[in-house]
């Protein structure tokens, strides 16, 4: 057991940004199609966090052509190149999983002054 965690410590990247709840986040995907690999941006807001340490991932959701997409990011994967936050968000929760349901202006989150 010692050993696993030994080998965890190594993966664990120290350049992560503070992402928190609510905030509305740029992660740079690494995507590799055939020989090429190229990076693709997913902006949204994050909905969830969940883990810890090698395992810790979190979820962002976004409108894409009035469909809501989210996608579960591991916080230490090497294909997630770089995580920027473009606003933080002033929430009370530590799951916004209600966003789910709410459309329009009542889908969003008020920005937090820093």
């Amino acid at each position: 057991m010692d050993s696993l965690k030994l080998i965890a410590q190594d993966c664990i990247k120290s350049d992560v940004p503070e992402i928190e709840i609510g905030s509305t986040v740029k992660v740079h995907v690494k995507i590799r199609e055939g020989e090429r690999e190229r990076i693709q941006i997913f902006e949204g807001i994050v909905i969830a966090r969940r883990g810890s340490g090698v395992s810790e991932t979190f979820t962002v959701r976004r409108i894409s052509y009035g469909i809501g997409v989210e996608r579960v990011f591991p916080v230490h994967s090497p294909n997630v190149a770089k995580v920027e936050v473009v606003r933080y968000g002033k929430v009370r929760r530590s799951k916004l999983y209600y966003i789910r349901d709410r459309v329009g202006k009542s889908a969003k989150v008020k920005e937090q002054l820093k």
